[in-house]
């Protein structure tokens, strides 16, 4: 290690591309690579799940660590690899009874949560901080742990009262998901008997990991500014808000970045034409072409030169599917607007969709469930993107629109409303507007703002210039990527006791 290269342990109970379920994976492949970039030391740790072990090649056993679990002691290997995808070595728990297993990290075949997710990771959480505190003498000891969401939210418990150890900084990517378990949990797992408190793990006669992250650790992030405030009030704070408005001197707002590498209209190799923001329409039309195609193999002009809206995601509530449902059919009688729709979720809105696309297939395309290559497709050749999340912690699909010349259109809310710069007189004057936005939660607010979209859509000057402050704004990781060496870096009794929006 070279002197000065600050040593960062990763927790996650994801990343891309070994194992993915959501927008954390994406994000626990990008920083921890923009860090390393910046001259950070990084170990990225990992639950040794069935289809992240298949993936890996040489491996090297460092130990074997023995902690408490549910029914008495568990056993741990903990191996260290070095994947082709990854700039620094990949920490592995392999623990077969807890995560030798079929199908998602944490939900079974049926869609349940996996019965025994409490032990599975209080028992990756104990392993973690062992590992911080160097319990193998490896000659490595990280000065951060950086913990991610509720599967991860006991790690700076468990380390909040060692001697000498790392600093904790633990990140929030979606306050929805707490990890609530039972109290009979709680003490099959023999977590300490003091966390048994309000002002600790208990929460409304349970437990709640994500909690844990949040009481314990030295710092608190969340994935965008917006988004540390608005979790501190009512609304969005699921009944956690009176304890984040109380730590609000070590809560942090950092906004996640996009990997540029892969996310990028001028290189990427999902693409049949490749376009900047200095020469848009020629690639853009073509991959417009092509997406069309896709559903729609013989178009005429009138298909190819009527807007496009794209949507790639969640089919939940969350996501303001509802509000697209409601909104299309009006579409289709006032406007001659196409849509293509990429995502899985709820059963019922799978069947809305699919019913549509039925009634209306030279107009409405849609196709469920998830396919990487479609979805750079349709973020480069949708004419706009529909993104409007009831509440969105960070989103990434609006800065890949935006880096794609796709003006994105979104509530405003969380990461959303840190990013998309509304579209009206003042900020298509000053050339400040990237997308646009509507500011109150319903249908008829949603469609309106369609309806401003599809206007400037008729006036192709001015839609070009929208389109190219999107493109040469800067959504990559570098600057995230110093705000967190930055909070890694001071010392616990300095954080001031106010919010940090950064």
């Amino acid at each position: 290690m070279k002197r000065g290269e600050k040593r960062i342990l990763f927790a996650a109970s994801e990343a891309y591309p070994l194992i993915k379920t959501g927008g954390l994976g994406d994000v626990v492949y990008s920083l921890p690579h923009a860090l390393h970039a910046r001259g950070a030391d990084v170990r990225l740790l990992l639950p040794g799940y069935r289809a992240l072990l298949r993936q890996l090649d040489q491996v090297r056993i460092l130990g074997w660590l023995d902690v408490r679990g549910a029914e008495g002691i568990v056993g741990a290997r903990i191996l260290e690899t070095r994947h082709p995808d990854f700039a620094f070595p990949l920490w592995v728990v392999d623990c077969p009874p807890l995560f030798d297993r079929p199908g998602s990290p944490y939900v079974s075949a049926s869609g349940q949560d996996w019965p025994d997710n409490a032990e599975r990771f209080a028992v990756f959480a104990r392993v973690a901080a062992l590992l911080a505190l160097d319990a193998l003498d490896t000659g490595w000891q990280p000065e951060v742990v950086h913990a991610n969401d509720w599967q991860t939210g006991l790690v700076a418990a468990f380390l909040a009262d060692q001697p000498a150890r790392p600093k904790t900084v633990f990140t929030i990517h979606n306050l929805a998901y707490g990890g609530y378990f039972s109290h009979s949990d709680f003490v099959r797992l023999q977590l300490p008997s003091h966390w048994w408190s309000p002002e600790s793990v208990e929460f409304h006669g349970g437990f709640s990991m994500l909690k844990g992250g949040i009481v314990y650790a030295d710092a608190v992030a969340t994935v965008s500014p917006t988004y540390a405030a608005e979790i501190c009030t009512p609304e969005f704070g699921y009944g956690l808000d009176g304890l984040l408005l109380s730590r609000q001197y070590k809560l942090h707002g950092i906004l996640n970045g996009i990997d540029t590498g892969i996310w990028n209209p001028s290189t990427d190799t999902h693409l049949p034409a490749h376009y900047s923001a200095g020469r848009i329409l020629p690639g853009k039309r073509r991959n417009k072409q092509a997406l069309i195609a896709h559903f729609l193999p013989r178009a005429d002009d009138a298909v190819l030169q009527a807007p496009l809206l794209g949507l790639v995601g969640r089919l939940v509530e969350q996501k303001g599917i509802d509000w697209v449902l409601a909104a299309i059919p009006v579409l289709l009688l006032e406007t001659d607007a196409r849509f293509v729709l990429l995502g899985s979720g709820q059963t019922l809105y799978e069947q809305k969709l699919a019913r549509l696309a039925r009634q209306h297939p030279d107009r409405i395309f849609v196709e469920i469930g998830y396919d990487e290559s479609l979805a750079h497709l349709i973020e480069a050749g949708a004419d706009m993107f529909l993104m409007p999340s009831r509440f969105e912690p960070c989103g990434l699909n609006q800065m890949y629109s935006l880096n794609y010349g796709t003006p994105p259109i979104v509530f405003k809310t969380g990461g959303l409303a840190d990013t998309v710069v509304d579209a009206n007189t003042a900020t298509l004057k000053d050339a400040s507007a990237n997308g646009f936005v509507f500011d109150t939660p319903d249908v008829a607010s949603f469609l309106d703002t369609i309806r401003r979209a599809l206007a400037l859509y008729r006036k192709p000057a001015q839609w070009r210039k929208l389109q190219q402050t999107g493109m040469r704004q800067s959504f990559g990781w570098a600057d995230s990527a110093g705000h967190y060496l930055a909070l890694y870096s001071t010392p616990v009794s300095e954080d001031s006791h106010v919010i940090h929006i950064t």
